[in-house]
């Protein structure tokens, strides 16, 4: 019992000094007068909000749970659209020394360009900020997944593709039976990142385009001046990537355990 109690001490009690001392300071630093509410008052805040978050008043005035399903949205689709091109393509790249040579000088010459760079292109060919929004998720969320997939591909064993060769077996066969167990945790390691990359940049484009979303429900609480709102948004931002971030973490490791133990 002794040694169960100091494991859940040392689990629970390092993370709960960090968040008092955030409080702490987030106590400080509301009693400067420089406009930030302390934590109680934006506690009660936050209960009012919670209290009814899917409340709908018109189109431009809906309670904080449809805006962050919203921006969850717009992330689901760009981001399987980015999987749906980018792991073939990794695939195809860590396949081919050819194509490997004639696409990887593009990826890095676009790959360190801003998502929200290309919001702008999103904006001139859809004509529209939603699909625009979504452009920019996948842009963001293709590079991770091909270089990760490519880089899997390109560390199969070679004594794998020479089995592989000797049994003849056709292309299909290969990328399923051998290329896809041994590649899949570069893959979601690709996937993780790319989600981390997309539920950022997606809060970006939301306060340039507006609309129902996180990020435009934030940035008009700015414009009303409601810092308290803005504040809870934050930590909402922040609870949902780690939620996210949690869940592939959890499957990657349930990956690699499998395949480690077969």
């Amino acid at each position: 019992m002794r040694h169960i109690l100091n494991r859940w001490l040392q689990a629970i009690l390092p993370p709960l000094l960090g968040f008092l001392l955030v409080l702490l300071f987030w106590q400080i630093l509301s009693q400067q007068g420089d406009g930030i509410p302390p934590p109680l008052e934006t506690w009660d805040s936050a209960v009012v909000l919670f209290s009814d978050p899917f409340y709908q008043a018109g189109p431009n005035d809906q309670g904080i749970g449809w805006n962050v399903l919203a921006s969850l949205q717009r992330v689901g689709l760009g981001f399987g659209l980015a999987a749906l091109v980018g792991i073939p393509l990794g695939f195809m790249i860590g396949r081919s020394a050819f194509l490997g040579r004639m696409l990887n000088p593009i990826i890095s010459l676009l790959r360190p360009v801003s998502p929200l760079a290309w919001l702008p292109i999103g904006l001139l060919v859809f004509k529209s900020a939603n699909p625009a929004a979504i452009w920019t998720i996948f842009i963001c969320s293709i590079w991770p997944m091909v270089i990760n997939t490519a880089v899997g591909v390109q560390r199969v064993p070679q004594d794998y593709m020479n089995v592989a060769r000797v049994l003849a077996l056709s292309e299909w066969k290969i990328a399923t039976r051998i290329l896809l167990p041994a590649v899949l945790p570069y893959m979601l390691t690709g996937v993780r990142l790319a989600v981390g990359t997309a539920w950022l940049v997606i809060v970006a484009a939301e306060m340039l385009t507006g609309g129902v979303g996180i990020g435009f429900w934030l940035w008009d609480e700015w414009n009303n001046l409601n810092v308290n709102h803005i504040i809870i948004a934050i930590f909402v931002i922040g609870i949902v990537g780690l939620l996210l971030e949690t869940l592939l973490v959890r499957l990657a490791a349930a990956v690699t355990f499998e395949e480690s133990r077969h």
